[in-house]
Order: C-alpha cells, then sequence, then structure tokens
C-alpha cells in the first residue's frame, strides 16, 4: 500500500505511436522505458522516485503482457546487482534508487558492472535529492560516475527531453559497453508536461528466454588478468565510443544568442531555473531565446572536448551553472580550455555559491554578477531598478520559528519514545544510535533523543563499539525497513555473534513507510505477487538471538517496564525488543475508505476519540513535552482565575490514544478522557444514550441545587 495509488495514469502507458502522452515525470520515464524494449526492471523506493517503483506496481498487467519482468528489491545493491544480466546478454535493463545513499549501498556491484562492461543497455535511474529539502547528506551523483567511469545523464526537466534521455540512454550504453546513470532532480519526477508517444516495445528477448542458450565470456569475470584488460577497455575504445555516440546524435544543445563574446555553460537540470533567470534580467524570452548563448550540458560525463573548444572559441567568459561542490565540471572545462590554448575565462564558483542548492534566486543573483562584470551593456537600466536581491528577511525568520519534520499524528513510533524519555527519568541519559526512516524525527524536538545516524539498517552496527559494556548498554533504534534492508545481517547477526550487550529496538509498524509506505517482508497483507507476512521475530531468533521480547508500541507502561528489563538484565547477548504498531498514515489510508463506505450503508461504526477536561487540566504540558502529537495543542483557560492555558486535542485526532496513556505512564494528571462516537446507532445505543443523558442530568440538577443552599 503506497501513499499514491497510479492504477487510473498507468492506462496512458498503453498509449501508440503519434498519441500525446500527458502526465508528470514519473510517469514519462516509464513509458519512455517501456518504448525503449526494456527487458527487466528493479529498484529500491526512496525520495524522489519511489512513485517510480510504485507505478511498476500498479502496471503490472501491462509489463506482463510486454514480457517484462520487474521485482522490488530487497536494497539498492540487489537491484544494481540485477544488471549483471546485461553482461552477457543482450538484454535491456532499468533499475533505480534514490542518490546517493543508495550508490553507496550499490556501489560494489556497480564498480564491477562497470569494469566487466555490458552488452544489453543497462540504464540506472537516479533520484538526485540534492538541496535544502533534501533527507540526506549533500553530495552528489557526479563523483561515483567519474569513479567508475559510468556515462551520467542530466536532461532538461521536461517530458520530451526526459524521454529522449532515457532512449539515448540505452543506445549510448549499447554503443559504448558502459552502463549510463540517469539524474532526475526532485522537481523533474514531478513536472508535468506532454510528448509525441510512440508504440511500446516488447523486448527482442526476455529474460526467460535467454535462459536456453546460457552464454559466458571469460574476459567478463572480475579477476586478474581480466580486471586489468578491462581498464584499458574502458579508456581506449569504450570512451571514445561513448564520445562519439554523444557528438553523433547531439545529445548536449547549443541555444544561439546575439552576443557572441559571452555564453553560459549549464547541466541540463538547471535549464528552467537559467532560462527564468534570464527572463527576469531581460536576456530571453520564456523559451530561452535571448541574448546569451547557452551549451546545455544533457551529459555531464564524459564531457566533449571539442563541443566546449568549438562553444568557448569566440568569448571572453563564460558562466559555468554547476550546482553543489567539489567544481568538477569547472576544473574540467579550465583543463581542456588550456589544453586547447584558448584564453576564455571560466567563471563559476566565484559568483555562484560552492554548496547548496541552486534555486531561482540564487541562479539570478549569480548570472546578474557575471553579466555585470564581462557584459554590463546587456542589463538596461530598468531592468537593474526591478532586481529584488532576495535577501533573507530576518523579522520574518524571527516571528515565524523554525518547523523541522516530525512524526505524525498518531504514529506508533511516538509512544516508544516517550517511553525512553521516560526511562531517561529513572536511569540517566543514554547513548542512543538512530537510524534512517520516521524514527530519526525523535532526534528532534521534543524527544532530542540520539547521538548518530549512520546508514539505513545500520543502528545496531553504529553502537558496536561499546558492544562489550555490561554496566552500561548503548541503545539502538531501526526500523521494519531498515531491518530487511540490511539490518538483519550487519546489526543482528552481527551483535549475536559479538555476544554485544547492547539494546535494539526494531519498530514494527508494517510498511516501509519512510519512503512511502510500501509493503515489506514483514507486512500482515495477503500479495498476489509477493510473499509479506514474514516475522521478525522468527528471523532475529533465527540467528541466534536469546532475550526477545515483542510489545505493543502504545502500550508506554509496558514499553517502559520492556526497556527498563532490558538496560539491566544481567543475561548475555543483545536484547532485541520488538515495537509494533502500525503506521497510522497508511492505517488511515486503509480504514477511511471502508469507514466511510459502513457508514453510507447505514452499518453501525464507533469511532474513538480522546479529549482534555478543561476544569481539570492544570495547565502543566508535560503531556505535550512527552508527546509532542500534533493534534495535542493548548487553548485559553475557561477558569478566570487561572492564567495558564490548558491542554486541548483539536479535530485532526485519530484516536490512538497516546496521550491519555502519557498520562497515565508517567503519572501525569487524571485529565484525559475518551469519547466514542457512534454512527447509525442501534436501539441499544439510543436506550444507554438516553440513561446517561438522565443520570447525568439528575446530578447536575442535584448540584445545582446544593449550590444555591450554600450560597443563601
Amino acid at each position: 500500500m503506497a501513499e499514491r495509488s497510479f492504477a487510473k495514469e498507468v492506462q496512458s502507458l498503453r498509449l501508440g505511436d503519434g498519441e500525446v502522452f500527458r502526465g508528470e515525470g514519473i510517469l514519462a520515464v516509464t513509458k519512455a522505458l517501456l518504448q525503449s524494449g526494456v527487458a527487466y526492471i528493479g529498484g529500491y523506493q526512496g525520495a524522489p522516485i519511489s512513485h517510480l517503483m510504485d507505478v511498476f506496481t500498479d502496471a503490472g498487467d501491462i509489463l506482463d503482457e510486454l514480457g517484462v519482468h520487474f521485482e522490488t528489491s530487497a536494497s539498492e545493491a540487489t537491484a544494481a546487482a540485477m544488471l549483471a544480466a546485461s553482461i552477457n546478454y543482450p538484454l535491456r535493463g532499468a533499475v533505480t534508487w534514490k542518490s546517493t545513499v543508495g550508490t553507496n549501498v550499490a556501489s560494489d556491484a556497480l564498480s564491477n558492472l562497470a569494469s566487466a562492461g555490458v552488452e544489453g543497455g543497462a540504464l540506472i535511474i537516479l533520484g538526485e535529492d540534492y538541496g535544502e529539502g533534501a533527507s540526506i547528506m549533500q553530495e552528489r551523483t557526479h563523483a561515483f560516475a567519474m569513479k567508475s567511469q559510468i556515462w551520467l545523464l542530466d536532461p532538461r526537466p521536461n517530458l520530451p527531453s526526459i524521454t529522449r534521455a532515457v532512449e539515448y540512454g540505452f543506445e549510448l550504453s549499447e554503443a559504448s559497453n558502459t552502463p549510463v546513470m540517469l539524474e532526475l532532480r526532485i522537481r523533474a519526477c514531478h513536472v508535468y508536461g506532454h510528448f509525441i508517444a510512440k508504440d511500446n516495445r516488447r523486448p527482442p528477448l526476455t529474460a526467460q528466454e535467454v535462459l536456453k542458450y546460457p552464454h559466458r565470456a571469460a574476459d567478463k569475470i572480475i579477476l586478474p588478468p581480466f580486471t586489468f584488460l578491462q581498464e584499458k577497455d574502458k579508456i581506449e575504445r569504450r570512451w571514445p565510443a561513448a564520445v562519439g555516440f554523444i557528438e553523433q546524435h547531439g545529445l548536449n544543445e547549443f541555444f544561439d544568442g546575439d552576443r557572441q563574446d559571452v555564453g553560459i555553460i549549464l547541466q541540463g537540470g538547471m535549464y528552467n531555473s537559467v532560462v527564468r533567470a534570464l527572463e527576469l534580467l531581460g536576456l530571453s524570452d520564456s523559451f530561452g531565446t535571448g541574448r546569451v548563448p547557452l551549451y546545455v550540458l544533457n551529459v555531464t560525463y564524459p564531457l566533449i572536448e571539442r563541443e566546449i573548444v568549438r562553444f568557448c572559441a569566440t568569448k571572453r567568459a563564460v558562466l559555468m551553472v554547476e550546482e553543489g561542490q567539489p567544481d568538477f565540471i569547472e576544473q574540467a572545462l579550465n583543463q581542456h580550455l588550456n589544453k586547447a590554448e584558448l584564453r576564455t575565462k571560466v567563471v563559476g564558483k566565484e559568483v555562484l555559491p560552492m554548496a547548496g542548492e541552486y534555486t531561482g534566486a540564487v541562479i539570478l543573483e549569480g548570472i546578474r554578477k557575471f553579466v555585470e562584470l564581462w557584459a554590463p551593456g546587456l542589463l538596461d537600466q530598468s531592468v537593474r531598478k526591478t532586481i529584488h536581491t532576495f535577501a533573507p528577511d530576518t523579522e520574518l525568520q524571527q516571528a515565524v520559528p523554525p518547523r523541522p519534520p516530525g512524526l505524525c499524528i498518531g504514529c506508533p513510533e511516538r509512544p516508544l519514545f516517550t517511553a525512553v524519555k521516560l526511562l531517561e527519568k529513572e536511569i540517566g541519559q543514554v547513548h542512543i544510535s538512530s537510524d534512517i526512516g520516521c524514527h530519526s524525527f525523535s532526534t528532534l524536538a521534543p524527544f532530542n533523543l540520539g547521538n548518530s545516524i549512520m546508514g539505513y539498517g545500520l543502528g545496531p552496527a553504529a553502537a558496536s563499539a561499546f558492544g562489550a559494556s555490561r554496566e552500561h548498554r548503548a541503545l539502538t533504534i531501526m526500523g521494519d525497513g531498515g531491518f530487511w534492508h540490511n539490518g538483519l545481517s550487519s546489526g543482528i547477526t552481527n551483535a549475536v555473534f559479538n555476544r554485544d550487550n547492547g539494546v535494539i529496538v526494531i519498530v514494527d509498524n508494517n510498511y516501509s513507510a519512510a519512503t512511502g509506505g510500501q509493503y515489506i517482508p514483514s507486512s500482515r497483507v495477503e500479495i498476489t505477487t509477493r510473499m509479506a507476512g514474514r516475522s521478525i521475530q522468527s528471523a532475529v531468533r533465527g540467528v541466534g538471538a536469546k532475550w526477545v521480547r515483542t510489545v505493543r508500541t502504545y502500550d508506554i507502561a509496558k514499553m517502559l517496564k520492556t526497556l527498563r528489563e532490558a538496560m539491566t538484565t544481567r543475561a548475555r547477548g543483545p536484547k532485541i525488543i520488538i515495537a509494533e504498531g502500525e503506521c497510522q498514515l497508511n492505517r488511515q489510508r486503509r480504514v477511511k475508505p471502508l469507514t466511510a463506505q459502513m457508514i453510507a450503508d447505514g452499518k453501525r461504526v464507533v469511532k474513538e476519540r480522546f479529549g482534555v477536561d478543561s476544569d481539570t487540566c492544570t495547565g502543566d504540558h508535560a503531556c505535550i513535552r512527552l508527546s509532542g502529537c500534533p493534534s495535542l495543542t493548548i487553548k485559553p483557560n475557561p477558569d478566570p482565575l487561572r492564567q495558564d492555558p490548558v491542554a486541548y486535542v483539536d479535530n485532526s485526532c485519530v484516536g490512538c490514544g497516546v496521550c491519555g496513556s502519557v498520562a497515565d505512564a508517567a503519572v501525569l494528571c487524571p485529565s484525559f478522557y475518551k469519547a466514542e462516537i457512534i454512527f447509525n446507532p442501534n436501539s441499544w445505543d439510543h436506550f444507554i444514550g438516553s440513561l446517561r443523558r438522565g443520570v447525568i442530568g439528575f446530578l447536575q440538577r442535584r448540584a445545582d441545587r446544593k449550590r444555591k443552599d450554600r450560597v443563601f
């Protein structure tokens, strides 16, 4: 169950030659793959390409009709290793994952793939998650492409360019016997547009058909002396073949301008922002027709020396728009121009920032500085006066607090971290090794828990240096997605083998929640094309874990007791707690349509809601500090004699009960109550409701009489 269904949109994948395809970038990539005759597809979900995996899942019938094999890979390494099918056979394969963390995981397989080379086209579609909104450390794919000599495409962010890059990506891979990376920034993944479709192509050979005639080539094996020969082949044959193909098919693009003494060289993914900045400066129209020539690098590696020299030959200066650091392309430009003995000045990071996302405002300011330095006559005075500096509004920043990411309403992980906070009140501060996933948000307010985050499923491994301690124990946390991705081997098995004494909490919320709610091996569902329902407890016991407990996360008192026991028991080996609780986002997606249908059908439905008695609440707000649920807020105190605002549960409450459970476990206050909202009540509900109203009315009238008697 992904966060978004593409069941309706995937029907557009059936469009044929000459028809107009309309949709977003992710769907365009899928269509381009089918038009290219792809034979197999795999990948691991992660922003901004999670939806690509979701589209393939929803398009299962179409893939089956074409004989295309698709599977959800256990990790990025699994996906990259799939491309081994293209080493010996003329099969086109495509895999996808989130870069650069996914590329790091896949690096071993990718290095071997790049060394052996491929016979069929091998395309790696990467979600380039770089910039202020990224959820990972700030690195670029470019470094890996250079290191392993994998060609890197960075197409202009519009649907015709993206689909063209997919189709030519396969051809480039086959022409140079080298895997190709296609990077898509988040805006490219979700940009809307249209292009003229082609017929889908059934692969000439399917993955099953080639098994009838297995083939091997000794020189494809990653062993000496072949590895040295493969390196020579990269340089002497594959590289020139790639350069020739890129030039011959015009993969990079040139856009003319009035001025020939200056120009701009840019990554293809930066095209829209650059054109918009030029338009605001009065140097271009909305379609890129303007005064400054552009050289668009839809292929950022390898660079084409002859194209660079040809573009720069007549120019005094060129601006290199290269997002991120190090400035690989800028350095290469200087090298090529120096080799060609051209005196063209390359301007880049001196007018654009070395690091950080190149937003529209950043590029506008950089181009303005470049033009004022090298072609000041291009900017007329009226344009200069209308340019805004886009400086940060310090008053706004002071008035509006930052809004860091946080756990969702009713999240089953929230009560776990509440229990950890309560535990720390008893035994003191604990070293916590956190992990990638929703649970990483516990490092932020209001919990402020966690000392490090090292990688998906690497929480326990990150604490292994403290594993021998019996008196003081590190606490590690990972999710079920990380557990199946990498954590079972690198974390649990490693801890069991080394008899580490740390405490490991596995958050089992039934889905790969952080990447969009996809199914995983332990999901409690029946999936016709997958085998789910695997037990995490059985898996950890299977590798030798002895001390294993399973606790429902919403039972904070029991979770606190179990954590206390794990931190103090004399038992040797890792102490593993499986914290179970279904992801509330996915639960709401599953339950809401069913509930709405039941109500519409006139069936009795009971919804639970929690609230706070304003007369009882003391205004302590410890419940908010220990829960942090977005539905738990404050409102003015109804008692005129008290100043502190009281706690309040707003209408976004999903009835998980954590707020009341926190109050109970922490012995805070009795102000929380649970209410039941009954839709389509039956006769018994009406009777009980009348009885309750009668009793409560009687007690209220009696209390009013007593109050009047005391007054008079």
